[in-house]
């Protein structure tokens, strides 16, 4: 059986919720661990939940986070996915975990699920102290790359000026403004192309999701640079994808340019049968397992 163990640390004051996930009671026993997060706009219910479940039963200590601002996480911008913020929020984490007495020391990976992947990369080329890293249907992006899921430039261009508008609004009267995270065929949500896993309370539409998007958000997503990072990681790496997930030449470039031990597990599927679909899950959860049984 899987204990869960709630936590909370902090990042510059900003209290932050995680859960510890062992298949023992003993405090004393350590083990080897893996921090688990998921895709942009989620809470750690949902996709890192599932691995960490996984990862846990074969003898890792997991441990999952909700990012500042989301879930039960504190702080003020509700909502609002910021790279940077969530950079040093793994960091933070990774730092948090170091300390655990039932932690192996120096003996902890990452495993990244779809967006938050290019945020561990970041993070490992500032240093994060992670002796290993695992990438499972990772979302790499920049601006060029990303502007067709938006209606390129024009597209684009239209997402920042209503997230200049309610920058704006926020400055001048704290309104927070938000938008539908997920909602089918909603050119102004976050996601509006069909996403079953985002509809399915049986995947992850769950009571613990708050389906919301701060409008800013867009000029923060827009302009990230998801993809020069790995030229400066020299951590072992694996990356679990698929011509079916997101902006697959992307990973491949990634994993080019990445400078340490590497390896590319190629799959078939699509982005969310990488979120909860067991075939998938357990295919990413074996190899992620072997790459860490190989490198922590």
């Amino acid at each position: 059986m899987i204990q869960r163990i709630p936590i909370t640390f902090s990042n510059g004051g900003t209290p932050l919720a995680g859960t510890f996930y062992r298949n023992t009671t003993a405090l004393t026993e350590r083990q080897h661990a893996v921090v688990i997060t998921g895709s942009w706009l989620t809470v750690k219910e949902q996709m890192a939940h599932t691995y960490a479940e996984k990862m846990a039963t074969l003898g890792y200590t997991a441990f999952t986070f909700d990012f500042t601002g989301w879930g039960q996480s504190g702080g003020v911008l509700r909502q609002t996915e910021i790279p940077a913020s969530k950079i040093a929020d793994i960091l933070a984490a990774v730092e948090f975990v170091n300390t655990m007495s039932f932690v192996k020391p120096g003996a902890i990976g990452y495993l990244g699920i779809c967006a938050s992947a290019q945020y561990v990369l970041a993070a490992l080329a500032r240093g994060a102290r992670l002796k290993s890293f695992a990438s499972v249907a990772g979302w790499f992006h920049d601006t060029a790359s990303v502007s067709g899921f938006y209606g390129a430039d024009e597209g684009v261009a239209r997402r920042l000026e209503r997230a200049a508008r309610a920058t704006e609004k926020f400055l001048l009267h704290g309104e927070l403004e938000t938008v539908p995270a997920y909602r089918k065929g909603d050119d102004i949500a976050g996601m509006f192309f069909e996403l079953d896993y985002y509809a399915n309370p049986k995947r992850g539409a769950i009571t613990a999701w708050k389906n919301e998007m701060s409008v800013m958000t867009w000029q923060h997503w827009l302009t990230f640079d998801g993809l020069s990072a790995a030229a400066a990681v020299t951590t072992p790496t694996l990356l679990v994808h698929s011509d079916g997930c997101a902006l697959p030449a992307n990973v491949k470039r990634v994993h080019a340019d990445l400078r340490g031990k590497k390896r590319l597990v190629w799959g078939d599927g699509t982005q969310t049968d990488y979120y909860d679909q067991p075939a998938f899950v357990e295919k990413a959860v074996a190899a992620a397992h072997a790459h860490f049984q190989d490198t922590l």
